[in-house]
């Protein structure tokens, strides 16, 4: 019975050992890198330099937690595209590799070529990656670009339109920006994209929420064209139109007016049952249109921030673009807001 017992005494020490043993063997052992540490190893160029001493979200303008999710929603679709893909020295691209590049290219607003040889990635590997990139997130984005859609939600934003300077039952704020760019030589005497300042372009209309979120957008016009007609092209119009959008509840006024949903956008939009505009003229003199004009204005301004912010985070569309693909631009321009909605609705932007 003894020698039992010592066996099975000294088979419990050896086990204990070889525990003790291997924790210090994996302690020992250096732990692998970090893919934003080993990432940043490899980054050259002017963007080296400082690098090292800035964080992951000043280089891409997001969270870590952010990118992983973005990550998440792109896998499936780059992945399965993207195995040939390889930086200069041979080496293939991971994932995060390539969600990096993009974001990069598209936030910076850096050419092909400087984006390449900050990564160590020739210019067509950088467009390959981008435009797949913006392929899979028109894939998988989609849910993030959408009309409130329950009656709790559409109250919350009409309280905090009318806690800006009074405005009840209003819903969004409409304005439109122009995307500047050059033509092709082929092209350049297409006046069909020149707007009023003369300048090659193309427009995004954008609805926005209080919380600067966008809620519905056109894009892809010319830049020659007015604002109504690009109101008028548009799905939201048609669905306004239809009664399927602003169709909620009424409210009732002070002097009895039933007031329905509406947006509030500048004198460039036409005035509508639920489009409210300011009041023109050189020299308005009524108070009450003048206390007006500055509620609205107050409140239209939501659409100009964000539309600057955007523009602020997401530098590819801020200057002027080199003779983009105009059938792929609006994509772009798509994909974009659909990244600016998902950082303001699911994650904190840093």
């Amino acid at each position: 019975m003894g020698s039992i017992r010592g066996i099975k005494k000294r088979k419990k020490t050896e086990e204990n050992d070889y525990q003790n043993a291997l924790a210090t063997s994996l302690q020992s052992q250096p732990k692998p890198l970090d893919w934003w540490e080993e990432f940043s190893r490899r980054i050259t160029g002017p963007l080296s330099q400082s690098v090292h001493s800035m964080t992951f979200e000043s280089v891409f303008k997001i969270s870590r937690k952010t990118f992983n999710y973005i990550c998440s929603l792109v896998k499936e679709d780059m992945l399965s595209r993207s195995s040939n893909l390889m930086d200069i020295s041979g080496e293939h691209l991971s994932l995060g590799d390539q969600v990096a590049v993009a974001l990069r290219r598209l936030n910076s607003g850096e050419s092909l070529s400087i984006v390449g040889d900050s990564f160590g990635i020739n210019r067509t590997t950088v467009s390959q990656i981008t435009w797949r990139f913006v392929e899979a997130m028109e894939e998988r984005g989609f849910h993030h670009l959408l009309w409130p859609s329950t009656e709790m939600e559409t109250k919350e934003i009409k309280y905090k339109f009318e806690n800006i300077r009074g405005l009840p039952n209003c819903c969004g704020a409409i304005d439109i920006t122009h995307i500047m760019m050059t033509l092709p030589t082929a092209h350049s005497s297409d006046n069909v994209w020149l707007d009023q300042e003369k300048n090659c372009s193309m427009i995004l209309q954008a609805i926005v929420d209080p919380d600067l979120r966008f809620r519905d957008i056109v894009t892809g016009w010319p830049g020659s064209l007015s604002d109504d007609i690009v109101l008028q092209s548009s799905n939201f119009f048609k669905l306004t139109k239809e009664g399927k959008r602003l169709n909620g509840s009424h409210i009732a006024l002070s002097d009895g007016t039933m007031l329905k949903e509406y947006i509030v956008g500048d004198a460039g939009f036409p005035l509508l049952p639920w489009l409210l505009t300011p009041y023109e003229g050189k020299s308005l003199s009524d108070h009450e249109q003048l206390k007006f004009n500055k509620r609205h204005v107050a409140t239209r301004m939501v659409a100009k921030r964000a539309l600057a912010r955007l523009k602020e985070l997401w530098r590819i569309i801020e200057g002027v673009m080199w003779k983009p693909d105009k059938n792929k631009l609006p994509r772009i321009i798509f994909v974009i807001i659909n990244k600016q909605a998902n950082l303001l609705i699911r994650l904190p932007l840093l």
